[in-house]
């Protein structure tokens, strides 16, 4: 008797959901699994926050713009699309923490701040000596009892004191999550420090000692750790469209899914069109707090009500090269919480990414708000415009007017991840296993916000689906 066709669906078409659907595709063939596949995305277009705008010659990222080469989940979601040919990797460079009016160079060999050889921090002008002191007295501590998560500005305050945290370590962490670093659970964000502090006692010995900070290395002198694709980050977003559409899934835009009930061994999503999609699994790789809302009369994820999220803008701004003093090398600086700017850090693309700006012309990226400060966010594009360019203004000698600027917001897109979030996302999904144990959830409300972890996230979810179908 041949094996029923198993219906599929995934909710969501960023590039965890796109993720999802491409290894549910993938991974069913290999197993002679018959699938029936649906994705569904509100929006009418794919690819969540990752959208490439082409402008005369330049290529602008309003949402991320590469990804760290080191980790596996975009490595192989590439690998598997054939675009490896298509990579291109970051320049190598210079980055500053602006303080104050200054921009200090970030100190060489270090780790998201974190020394690795402290010489280069005894000249830096970002510490006072009895910070540098300080910091340094981190080699003498003694190696803590094993504790619960604690949130990540705690444990660097404890390990390195204040000084260090607010002038080097907080800009650069929290770049990466616009939030605040004292909220953040170092659990679900770094917990690579915390082993290597239960295995080494020291971070300043244990990174020295350790390799897993650091991965695979460029292959060139002057490579970046970063990748993306030549002609712009949303290459792997038609790329993934189109090889789901030529194994036969269907793609449904425009189209969001408001209830999810079980009937019998299937269960029943009801779109905003009235319709009702049947399915014997699900994948939802949307934020959870539009995951809740599809099962409401359940009270399923409300473990996750009290993780915050950041709303964040970024603003591209082009010039002509002739109109630019930039009389630093690098590729960008963050900018210290002592420093009154509107801009929480800046990319200067054209050097950072040669491919993105024409020859004879600048392109930088300017991140604004954060957790705790997104009042800027919600001013009009003209004002964030004109706040964005006095700081620029403040950092280089800028004598003309912009060829352009892209002003790009993205609402409630960064997670907050509360200290105890590892475990409340554990306890979350057993929760909705045990009355819908066909629905997954993936993204980067639970495990990671960087494009790696989202797409890692979607290929553990598709395997998970697929072994209990």
């Amino acid at each position: 008797m041949t094996e029923r066709t198993r219906k599929v669906t995934v909710v969501g078409g960023g590039i965890t959901g796109l993720s999802a659907a491409f290894y549910l595709q993938r991974q069913a063939r290999e197993r002679g699994i018959r699938l029936e596949l649906t994705l569904i995305e509100a929006a009418h277009r794919l690819g969540g926050k990752i959208q490439t705008v082409r402008r005369d010659g330049f290529i602008v990222e309003r949402g991320p713009d590469s990804f760290l080469a080191r980790k596996a989940g975009m490595r192989d979601l590439v690998k598997g699309l054939g675009l490896e040919n298509e990579l291109v990797r970051s320049a190598a460079g210079q980055t500053y923490v602006l303080s104050g009016e200054e921009l200090h160079p970030v100190p060489g060999g270090s780790i998201l701040g974190v020394p690795r050889d402290f010489s280069p921090f005894l000249s830096s002008g970002l510490l006072s000596w009895s910070g540098k002191v300080r910091a340094a007295a981190e080699l003498m501590l003694p190696k803590p009892a094993p504790e619960a998560d604690e949130s990540v500005g705690a444990f660097f305050r404890r390990r390195f004191g204040g000084e260090l945290v607010d002038n080097l370590i907080e800009p650069l962490l929290a770049g990466i999550y616009a939030g605040d670093i004292d909220r953040l659970s170092l659990e679900s964000t770094f917990p690579q420090f915390r082993r290597l502090e239960q295995e080494h006692r020291s971070l300043l010995y244990g990174i020295r000692k350790s390799s897993m900070m650091t991965g695979p290395q460029p292959l060139n002198p002057g490579e970046g750790i970063y990748q993306t694709f030549r002609g712009g980050l949303d290459t792997v977003v038609r790329a993934l469209e189109e090889a789901l559409v030529s194994q036969g899934a269907a793609i449904l835009k425009g189209v969001r899914a408001e209830r999810c009930e079980t009937e019998r061994e299937t269960m029943n999503l009801t779109l905003n069109d009235g319709s009702v999609l049947q399915s014997d699994g699900i994948i939802l790789a949307v934020p959870h707090f539009m995951a809740k809302k599809l099962f409401k009369p359940h009270g399923f994820l409300e473990e996750l009500d009290d993780m915050p999220f950041a709303t964040v803008a970024t603003v591209s701004v082009a010039f002509r090269e002739e109109d630019v003093d930039q009389h630093l090398e690098g590729t960008g600086f963050v900018v210290s919480r002592n420093t009154d700017t509107a801009v929480t850090a800046c990319t200067w693309t054209h050097r950072k990414w040669p491919h993105s700006a024409p020859e004879g012309h600048t392109l930088f990226r300017a991140y604004v708000g954060r957790r705790g400060n997104e009042m800027i966010v919600d001013i009009s594009d003209s004002e964030i415009s004109k706040a964005v360019l006095e700081d620029l203004r403040k950092t280089m000698d800028i004598r003309g007017e912009p060829e352009f600027v892209i002003v790009s917001r993205f609402p409630n897109a960064m997670p907050q991840y509360p200290v105890g979030h590892k475990d409340r996302v554990a306890e979350a999904k057993a929760e909705l296993q045990r009355k819908f144990p066909g629905v997954e959830l993936a993204g980067s409300s639970y495990g990671g916000i960087g494009l790696p972890d989202c797409a890692e996230q979607g290929k553990t979810a598709a395997a998970a689906l697929l072994e209990r179908l």
